[in-house]
């Protein structure tokens, strides 16, 4: 994976992670019969996203003067 750096105003890291919210809500509501491939599945799923929340948490923001 590249390691490129972004910067976002607060207000963009917010949305961000208010959508990877509403993505790891629903990996975690599907209904399913749970077998070890769903459930590693799920497992692995849930982890990439608590780490691009880390990432983003981590990330420079940038501030923006209003006027």
């Amino acid at each position: 994976m590249n390691d490129q750096s972004f910067e976002f105003t607060d207000k963009d890291r917010e949305v961000l992670l208010r959508g990877l919210r509403y993505v790891r809500s629903s990996i975690m509501l599907e209904t399913r019969d749970p077998t070890e491939e769903d459930e590693a599945r799920r497992g692995e799923q849930l982890q990439g996203i608590a780490n691009i929340v880390e990432r983003l948490n981590a990330a420079p923001s940038i501030s923006t003067a209003e006027v």
